[in-house]
């Protein structure tokens, strides 16, 4: 028997553009001679649909939209997810159709509550097994987080599924890949089934599905493993209940995946919000060059336009690298000196100014001409104005509100510095476009005089142990202490980690890559008043 795991791109809310996919997906795998089609969680809505679920005029269109989705269903069982109402309850839900008749319908029982998830504000838990027979062999659904737990699994195997069709919406983060192969095995183990797991594929906002759709028999051996980040219909031949060898894609290393992750989230935030393409301030650093060379593997170098602002502070080698990079890239390139406009800035503030010494309040306007030149660009020219900030600048506090922090997407918003030199590093390792000066010269926001980013902040590598003890493990003072790093230097980090969270909340989205970024994973109040300090 042959199944169809049709690992989609679907937009969440596009209900006709999703039925369409569906469509063209359950055609593609009758022409490669499948028997069924499994889709992704919710593939008819897209996920997450957050608040759209709780609209009733939503919910009619999906209903039509399952309507039409049966007259498909002819020669062919299709396994499709979606939001399901009944009465006034809602459920995220998967039904089986065949020959124009849905002929069972699963809900999912675990309803995830936590990190970027909160299924449980919308939906009502299942908690009724679903299997159905086709070929001969007997099939049990699962949904996404169901795996992760023992008891829809079990509910499916003593309902005698022999074989589990898992749909998924499956964020992406470093190092998923690996757990997901490992919490399947251990329902295996538990269960004594094969299982065929379908995963949503694009960028959603700040999450991206990273598609990686596979097959494991009943001995928990991998027998299928289909691309990463790429939309397809791949194919899993049955021999019996067990799955035939195919297709083994090798896991992407953690650099690659990153990248990865970053390309398709900015590519599918512009192409689905109907931007014309990107511009972005170019500083002759390390994060701006990581950036472009990003914007353009997603969008391709016409519909990106960098932007260099010189000051007085701006090293001539930042602008004569800047210009290099764009050169190598074949990006729109634009050069506007801000020096004139701070200088008339500074004299209309003067007499307000007297007597005071100029201190970050002189840095910081800098920075707010360039975002205010970029967003006038944006204005002009429908662009989307690409931040270049990194999750260490972010966490800290380093950056200018209605300055550098200014624009639409902040792209490197969940990627330490750390990891922005291994990702420079590995996108010249593909073709050389960065600069190896740029990559190698101290980093520096340029706002004064001989400035570097370690006269503010420690050592990025200790900095970025910092920040990911205390944000993504949420450890405490204590902990990290003893984990060896110096007690002043983890106070200070931490301090500036929580006094800054009024800025974070005003930041644009962006990529999350790691398994607790600023966004959705992280929800601290502003005004609170616990002092991890304080003994």
């Amino acid at each position: 028997m042959k199944i169809a795991l049709a690992q989609m791109n679907v937009v969440v809310g596009d209900i006709g553009g999703n039925l369409t996919k569906i469509s063209e997906a359950v055609a593609r795998a009758k022409h490669m001679g499948a028997q069924m089609v499994l889709t992704p969680e919710l593939a008819l809505s897209g996920y997450p649909p957050e608040d759209l679920l709780l609209r009733d005029d939503f919910q009619t269109r999906i209903e039509q939209a399952l309507q039409q989705l049966c007259t498909l269903a002819q020669g062919i069982t299709l396994v499709v997810g979606h939001p399901y109402r009944q009465g006034k309850r809602l459920y995220n839900a998967a039904s089986v159709m065949r020959n124009g008749k849905i002929i069972c319908n699963y809900r999912k029982f675990s309803l995830p509550n936590h990190t970027v998830f909160d299924e449980q504000r919308y939906f009502t838990a299942g908690d009724e097994a679903c299997v159905f027979e086709e070929a001969g062999i007997r099939f049990g659904l699962n949904i996404c987080a169901d795996v992760w737990h023992e008891t829809a699994p079990r509910a499916a195997t003593a309902a005698g599924a022999q074989v589990l069709l898992v749909l998924n919406a499956s964020p992406f983060h470093l190092g998923k890949a690996d757990e997901r192969y490992a919490v399947v095995s251990g329902r295996i183990q538990e269960n004594h089934f094969s299982v065929l797991y379908c995963n949503l594929v694009g960028g959603q906002d700040e999450l991206v599905f990273d598609g990686g759709s596979f097959a494991m028999d009943a001995a928990g051996e991998l027998r299928a493993q289909f691309p990463y980040f790429e939309s397809g219909v791949y194919l899993v031949e049955l021999d019996g209940v067990l799955p035939r060898s195919g297709l083994i894609t090798p896991v992407p290393s953690l650099e690659q995946s990153a990248y990865q992750a970053l390309v398709m989230g900015l590519r599918d935030y512009v192409k689905n919000n109907g931007f014309h393409g990107v511009l972005l301030g170019l500083s002759g650093g390390v994060d701006s060059a990581l950036t472009l060379a990003i914007a353009v593997d997603a969008l391709g170098a016409s519909h990106v336009h960098a932007v260099m602002m010189p000051s007085a502070y701006t090293a001539e080698i930042s602008v004569t690298d800047s210009r290099a990079m764009v050169e190598n890239m074949g990006v729109q390139y634009s050069e506007l000196p801000i020096a004139p406009l701070y200088e008339q800035f500074l004299q209309c503030l003067a007499s307000e100014f007297h007597g005071k010494a100029a201190d970050l309040t002189e840095e910081n306007l800098q920075a707010r001409i360039r975002g205010t030149l970029l967003m006038a660009l944006s204005n002009k020219f429908g662009q989307l104005v690409v931040t270049t900030g990194n999750k260490s600048e972010m966490a800290v506090g380093y950056a200018t509100l209605y300055g550098d922090m200014a624009g639409g997407f902040a792209l490197l918003r969940d990627v330490s510095k750390t990891l922005v030199y291994r990702l420079c590093h590995y996108r010249n390792a593909i073709s050389p476009v960065i600069l190896s000066r740029v990559i190698e010269r101290p980093p520096s926001a340029e706002l004064r005089p001989d400035q570097t980013d370690q006269d503010t902040l420690p050592d990025y590598d200790v900095l970025d142990a910092i920040i990911a003890r205390y944000v993504e493990a949420d450890e405490s003072v204590e902990d990290i202490v003893a984990g060896g790093f110096d007690r002043d230097e983890v106070q200070r980090v931490v301090r500036m980690i929580d006094r800054s969270e009024y800025k974070r909340r005003q930041a644009p989205v962006g990529v999350r890559i790691t398994a607790r970024g600023f966004g959705k994973d992280r929800r601290y109040p502003i005004t609170q008043c616990f002092n991890p300090v304080s003994q």
